[in-house]
């Protein structure tokens, strides 16, 4: 759909670009948040690294991968080690706190505003910081959520307790036989409610999240934000391409994306665009001082 529209880099000053976001922020009669990965990364959850020798140096140095994305696709031969690994992923991505205060910033920017946000991070960090999940669709899934395999039926299961059990009870990178998650209905294995192929469960929570989006952003006009942070080009028909189409479509409309090295807007909406090619939290700190 936008690959015939030509695509800039911001040309702005990067502090007069801060400036224009505030401005923005500050006049707009609703915003629509759209946050990737890159957020996520800003908020000190890193994937390599420090992080991944602390938590998976034995995997690493034993299947030779030096990355948690790695070794989540990595073939296990039982399910005993692929639950090791994946119950330390979750435990440390979902369940304990990001080590930096980007997200609870966001929310004090945008808290006396009317907004919504739209998500592909599955690592349950905005509900963390206190953002109303009455206000939040989570487009991916969750890593705190089961599913079944096959799947036998369309609904999800919280994990807390289960992969709490994984991580304090594995030895030797396995976890117990007895702790391996099995659907209630069919028996089958479960697994993590993350979107990768058609078997992913979109169960009752999702479809009302999603009908809350559609109608955020079917009822509200004039001056609207679609403030896009950290959003790559994985999946850009989900946040990117819709707040692109979107702002088009809205003379009033302002484009704001946030992204270190690809800050970039199409050409038609450029004089309704900010770029700013840099860190979200560094972002969010200028806004605060100026």
């Amino acid at each position: 759909m936008f690959g015939r529209i030509k695509i800039t880099n911001s040309t702005e000053n990067y502090l007069e670009e801060i400036k224009r976001l505030k401005k923005a922020i500050e006049e707009a009669d609703a915003i629509v948040i759209g946050a990737g990965a890159g957020l996520s990364t800003s908020a000190g959850f890193t994937y390599s690294g420090e992080r991944f020798e602390k938590y998976f140096r034995d995997f690493g140095e034993k299947y030779c991968f030096k990355d948690m994305y790695s070794g989540g696709f990595y073939p296990y031969e039982t399910p005993e080690e692929m639950w090791a690994y994946w119950s330390r992923y979750i435990f440390i991505n979902r369940y304990l706190d990001p080590p930096k205060p980007v997200y609870k910033n966001i929310l004090e920017l945008v808290k006396d505003k009317d907004y919504f946000v739209l998500t592909t991070n599955v690592d349950h960090c905005f509900q963390k910081a206190g953002i109303d999940k009455n206000r939040l669709f989570y487009t991916q899934g969750d890593y705190g959520l089961f599913q079944c395999s096959a799947p036998c039926h369309q609904k999800t299961y919280d994990n807390a307790e289960t992969i709490r059990k994984m991580f304090e009870q594995q030895k030797n990178m396995r976890i117990p036989s007895e702790l391996i998650p099995r659907c209630p209905v069919c028996g089958k294995p479960f697994t993590m409610n993350l979107r990768s192929d058609e078997k992913f469960v979109e169960d009752e929570g999702w479809h009302e999240a999603s009908k809350r989006y559609e109608a955020f952003v079917n009822t509200r006009k004039g001056k609207v934000l679609y403030l896009e942070l950290g959003v790559g080009y994985n999946t850009p028909a989900i946040i990117k391409y819709p707040f692109w189409q979107m702002t088009g479509n809205n003379t009033e409309a302002t484009y704001a994306c946030v992204n270190f090295g690809e800050a970039v807007c199409p050409e038609n909406i450029r004089e309704q665009s900010i770029c700013i090619n840099g860190d979200i939290g560094q972002m969010i700190e200028e806004i605060n001082i100026i």
